[in-house]
Order: C-alpha cells, then sequence, then structure tokens
C-alpha cells in the first residue's frame, strides 16, 4: 500500500484528502506545515507528498528545499497545491511532479496523485 503525506494548513482540506485517498486504498499521513511534514517523512518515507504552498511555521517550497537537501528523499514525488497560479509557484519551487491549483477537483487530484505514483489505470473514480 503506497502513503501519501498531505501537509496543508486547511484542516477541511486534509481531511478530505486523507478521507478521499483512504477510500481510495492509500495509507495517508498527515501535516498542518512544513515543520510537522518533515517530522512525518522522519518517521516514514511516504511515496508521495501533497504539499501546500502557503502555511505557517515552514512552507512549502521550505519543506520542499529541506527534503531536497536529504539524500533519503531527494527522489519522493512532490505534488503542490496553491491558489496562486502554477508560474509563481515555479518561481519559488522547482523539482516538483505536478501541480494543483485550489480550490481543485478532488477527482484532478486523485488522478494526478495516481499518475505520479504510477497507477495510470486509478481506481480512482472521481467525485
Amino acid at each position: 500500500m503506497k502513503t501519501v503525506l498531505v501537509v496543508d494548513d486547511e484542516f477541511a482540506i486534509v481531511d478530505l484528502l486523507e478521507a478521499v485517498l483512504t477510500e481510495t486504498g492509500y495509507q495517508v499521513a498527515t501535516a498542518a506545515n512544513g515543520r510537522q511534514g518533515l517530522e512525518r517523512v522522519a518517521e516514514r518515507r511516504p511515496d508521495l507528498v501533497l504539499v501546500d504552498v502557503m502555511m505557517p511555521i515552514l512552507d512549502g517550497p521550505g519543506m520542499v528545499l529541506a527534503m531536497r537537501g536529504i539524500p533519503a528523499l531527494r527522489d519522493v514525488p512532490i505534488i503542490v497545491m496553491s491558489a496562486v497560479s502554477e508560474a509563481a509557484v515555479e518561481k519559488r519551487i522547482d523539482g516538483h511532479a505536478a501541480f494543483v491549483q485550489k480550490p481543485f477537483r478532488v477527482s484532478r487530484v486523485l488522478e494526478l496523485v495516481a499518475s505520479v505514483l504510477g497507477k495510470g489505470d486509478s481506481e480512482a473514480g472521481g467525485s
């Protein structure tokens, strides 16, 4: 079972993604900011990270930069989520596997997760 770490300070988004990803067959860990996210990846290396850009304590770009500095985590794929444009995110974060604009469709997030994890024929029925 693949593990997905969801890092976002918006609890409704975390709860929603945790529910749908779990329903779809993923193991899910969560964190409310980048510092907690780094603690979670230290506890257990995820197969994928979904991270918001703007968060308190440590933002998404800071978390991504820290992960890329740890050899064991360099190749963990990251999907960036943000209300700002992809072009703006590209200026702050390099090396992510995909981008999803907030607000997002749950079906789109499930498609991206499946695609990034190499499950092209995902069980993600969508909503």
